[in-house]
């Protein structure tokens, strides 16, 4: 863990990078407020890692970050940049900071932002801090990334109103959920909605044992079945996995439904567990700044505050909780 930065940080700057993910306005108002509070200087980076590279820097105070902590997505926007991704885009943004006079970072995303996060101190050696804001909850280094609880039960809420009409209809219903190398979502919203099978990356599937059970639980009394399908899962995303249903003339007499939640588990207002967590690692971020960490991502662990290394969030994998699959098994 790197600490210590050669000079005292005066002004600091704040930039959301990747995925949006709900909270994420409440990590930029508790991260300005703190700064605020330590006499620091806040300057809002736009778009993140491309808004770094063109310069657009917006100045940012108290009043800036009034009424944002209720609303999602993100007020300093994101992008997706190729350009920092080569030694020139580092150079060009890292110019622009010392221009700025920005001598510390607070960056707020998943693991391609603390990625690039890592490359760029190892480059240029601006002081910065991650804030794990990903939805997918799948960073190592803390129990809980920001949005992971508004996502989870805004597909929870989706798979209650599915599974009216599956009950209606007799119908099978796959639910696909964001997850692209994770089963966080997929096998908590499970549990939480009732599903009768589950399907997630972590845990390989044999698509005739698949068959098996949804065909046992359809000619059964309940006759309706929700499948939640993680993205990533190694069979394939829900629509691919219906195929494969659809060819089996065993699933002839099955009225068969794909739902692809999609970007709506991205957007909304927090839950009030998002606000909270969002707020405690952006205040934690600028404290760390301050006690002179660098290179690190703020998390929580057991309800306390940590850092990690920003090499090791995005070099180590975060394992899944094997008991909720077997609780999984247990209740379908």
């Amino acid at each position: 863990m790197t600490s210590s930065p050669a000079h005292a940080i005066r002004r600091i700057g704040i930039y959301t990078s990747g995925g949006d993910a709900p909270g994420m306005n409440a990590c930029v108002r508790s991260a300005v407020r703190s700064a605020l509070a330590y006499d620091l200087e806040v300057v809002g980076i736009r778009r993140g890692y491309q808004g770094m590279i063109e310069g657009d820097l917006v100045e940012m105070d108290a009043k800036s970050v009034s009424n944002i902590l209720q609303k999602g997505g993100t007020v300093l926007k994101s992008a997706r940049s190729t350009e920092f991704r080569t030694v020139e885009g580092r150079a060009r943004a890292a110019e622009n900071l010392r221009k700025a006079g920005i001598d510390g970072l607070v960056a707020i995303g998943g693991d391609g932002t603390l990625r690039g996060a890592s490359v760029f101190y190892d480059e240029h050696q601006v002081p910065l801090v991650g804030c794990p804001g990903t939805i997918d909850n799948d960073l190592f280094g803390t129990d809980e990334t920001i949005g992971y609880d508004t996502a989870l039960n805004t597909a929870i809420e989706n798979i209650d109103r599915i599974r009216d009409t599956a009950d209606a209809h007799d119908r099978l219903f796959l639910i696909e959920v964001m997850g692209r190398d994770s089963g966080f979502i997929a096998l908590n919203c499970g549990i939480g909605g009732g599903a009768e099978l589950v399907l997630i990356p972590e845990q390989l599937t044999d698509m005739d044992e698949v068959k098996r059970q949804i065909l046992s639980q359809m000619t059964g009394q309940t006759r309706s079945s929700i499948v939640v399908v993680a993205e990533g899962d190694e069979l394939g995303g829900a629509s691919i996995i219906s195929d494969a249903l659809r060819g089996d003339p065993a699933f002839a007499h099955i009225d068969l439904r794909v739902c692809i939640l999609g970007h709506t588990q991205r957007g909304g207002s927090p839950t009030a567990r998002d606000r909270v967590l969002a707020s405690r690692l952006g205040s934690a971020a600028v404290d760390a700044l301050m006690e002179g960490h660098a290179n690190v991502m703020v998390g929580v662990v057991d309800g306390e505050i940590t850092l990690t290394p920003s090499r090791n969030v995005w070099g180590r994998k975060k394992s899944i909780d094997y008991d909720l699959i077997k609780l999984t098994n247990l209740l379908r």
